[in-house]
């Protein structure tokens, strides 16, 4: 197995950034040709998800995902949370992160992600600007 982290720093409280030249570039350096390469955020309020690379597309998903979740409902996680001293003041965060899931695999043959024309991966951000750490793992094994 071979794990690698892709850190980002997000700058905006929703955005949309497309990871696939990251996640080929690790399942390049692993070595192993044939296996699974998993894509996992380790963070509740952001995801990762699969779909076309369009701006038109994530400003749809990004709508979708505001309606589902709005800013302006009476949560009840936008309360105080003795255990972190804090005010909770990112449900909607949760609940977007719900939708679009943490994680992605693709199938890897001959040392490439096998996936579709239009298929890439997208880190979804839900609560930033923030320091972001994203586990790519690839496991298999090194003969074609």
């Amino acid at each position: 197995m071979f794990v690698k982290t892709i850190r980002i720093l997000t700058k905006r409280y929703n955005e949309f950034d497309v990871i696939t030249p990251q996640v080929e570039e690790i399942a390049a350096q692993s070595g192993i040709q044939n296996g699974l390469v998993t894509v996992l955020t380790k963070h509740t309020t952001t995801g990762i998800t699969v779909n076309e690379a369009l701006e038109c597309l994530e400003s749809d998903i990004e709508t979708a995902l505001s309606l589902f979740a709005p800013e302006d409902r009476p949560y009840s996680h936008a309360r105080m949370l003795r255990d972190y001293g804090s005010t909770a003041g990112n449900p909607t965060g949760h609940l977007k992160a719900l939708v679009t899931g943490n994680h992605c695999h693709f199938p890897l043959q001959d040392g490439k992600l096998v996936r579709g024309g239009a298929q890439d991966v997208y880190f979804c951000e839900f609560d930033g600007p923030a320091q972001r750490s994203i586990l790519v793992i690839v496991e298999g094994s090194g003969q074609p």
